[in-house]
């Protein structure tokens, strides 16, 4: 079926969707934004690389801990970029209109409430935050500022997400009451592996970058790239690329806030030094519908395996693996999405119940019938880039703001305390806090080293 006629077909009249020449559009350099790197690791280059690529754009400052990740940011984009050490004095310039944050975790907080009260526009990179009480304080300092703010969630800049919400809105997708979410990797038998304790490497303040956590003695496998297998900075693989889909889940199913939330798991076969569970399965309440996610480290085929032949699908390696997405199960079908697209199921007949309820009929149709559809589209991480430059040039409203990055990053948050305590929770999301359960809220946020203690419990 083709895409035009099953999207006329689902009375998607008032979705805003952008047209490929809206989504290259190339601006005047008549308007320059000056931006400042703050982590100048490998995923925030790369996400730099494309915002630099919309005219009068340019990377004036690279920020980093550690002076060789600065210097070799500040090669790749030309060379003339100023480079420090410390983000405050990034902040103190003038010459800076925006900062974008790809620090790790655990130090996404601090940076983003004082660029905020330093008017800076600032995007930061999921995960939000690296627990509950920061991504409230990070949202109480958007609210203080003028300045532009924009989560690196970049669904949100993908068409097909606002198309699928319109299915569901609509009821052509019918009762959808329950939701899967699913990231699956392989990583045994050893995880990231065992590694000593050491001296630093030159160039690095140790200190500084455990900043907020707890001070303990340098090891390669708490830094960089796998420093997310440590709660000490980040949540693991739930926080790592569930909060995407939970971000997706929102916009698709229109609600946002949880009222309980029941995990377990363990860490059973995956060896090395990471600290989180290598199976992980949480049931999270929401108004209306349940969602189910699950996280897998010791398998990557997946929750299902492909639906459509040669259909793209985000971050598969096989010819039948399916390593992460979402789907949306009505009474007439499923819709099963990804970062690249998403694709319709119709409920068979033959599946359906042989039995009929007597005495007439007094539940919900089960809508209609549904034709088999597919579509994929590009990856969104440039467009989303984009999207924040026309927030800053064009008043353009943000797709993806403070509250609407720490509701999504709290999913996660919430998924690890329940698996700590091993029992449900149910969630006032109004107080931020788990009801009658004083234990698990004290895990909402941490009390912070020194001198970073300013957002702490």
């Amino acid at each position: 079926m083709e895409r035009r006629e099953f999207l006329k077909n689902t009375a998607r009249a008032g979705v805003a969707t952008l047209t490929a020449a809206s989504a290259q559009r190339v601006y005047g350099a008549n308007n320059r934004v000056n931006i400042a790197l703050i982590g100048c690791g490998g995923r925030g280059k790369a996400v730099a690389r494309r915002i630099a690529a919309v005219e009068g754009v340019e990377y004036v400052v690279m920020c980093d801990v550690y002076d060789k990740q600065a210097a070799e940011a500040k090669q790749q984009f030309g060379g003339t970029a100023k480079t420090y050490k410390d983000f405050r004095q990034v902040l103190e310039s003038k010459d800076i209109d925006a900062v974008h944050i790809a620090t790790p975790d655990h130090w996404h907080a601090i940076p983003t409430v004082m660029a905020c009260q330093a008017g800076k526009h600032v995007y930061v990179e999921k995960p939000y935050s690296h627990n509950v009480v920061e991504g409230r304080a990070m949202v109480n300092g958007s609210k203080e500022s003028k300045a532009v703010f924009l989560t690196g969630t970049q669904h949100r800049s993908a068409d097909h997400f606002a198309e699928c919400a319109e299915i569901i809105r609509s009821g052509k997708l019918a009762n959808v009451n329950f939701v899967k979410v699913w990231n699956y990797v392989n990583l045994a038998p050893n995880g990231i592996g065992t590694q000593p304790d050491s001296d630093p490497p030159e160039g690095l303040d140790w200190d500084f970058y455990l900043g907020p956590a707890p001070m303990v003695p340098f090891n390669p496998l708490r830094f960089l790239r796998s420093y997310r297998s440590f709660w000490d900075y980040s949540g693991g693989w739930i926080t790592d690329f569930g909060i995407h889909r939970f971000d997706s889940v929102h916009q698709v199913m229109g609600v946002d806030q949880p009222t309980s939330v029941c995990a377990t798991g363990g860490r059973f076969t995956v060896g090395g030094m990471g600290e989180h569970p290598d199976v992980l399965q949480v049931t999270y309440e929401y108004p209306g519908f349940v969602m189910s996610y699950e996280s897998l480290n010791m398998n990557g085929f997946g929750a299902m395996g492909r639906v459509t032949p040669g259909m793209t699908l985000y971050s598969a390696r096989g010819e039948a693996d399916r390593p992460n997405g979402m789907a949306f199960y009505g009474t007439n079908g499923v819709m099963i999405v990804d970062r690249l697209g998403y694709e319709i199921v119709g409920e068979e007949e033959s599946r359906r119940t042989p039995f009929r309820a007597e005495g007439g009929n007094s539940g919900k149709s089960r809508g209609p019938k549904l034709e088999r559809f597919h579509m994929n589209e590009e990856e969104p991480t440039g467009r989303h880039g984009e999207h924040f430059v026309r927030c800053i040039r064009d008043g353009e409203k943000p797709k993806c703001d403070a509250l609407t990055g720490h509701r999504s990053s709290l999913i996660a948050h919430l998924g690890n305390i329940a698996y700590k305590v091993g029992r449900k929770l149910q969630w006032d999301s109004v107080k931020e806090e788990f009801t009658g359960d004083p234990e698990a809220s004290k895990l909402l946020g941490r009390k912070a080293r020194k001198p970073w203690d300013m957002i702490s419990v």
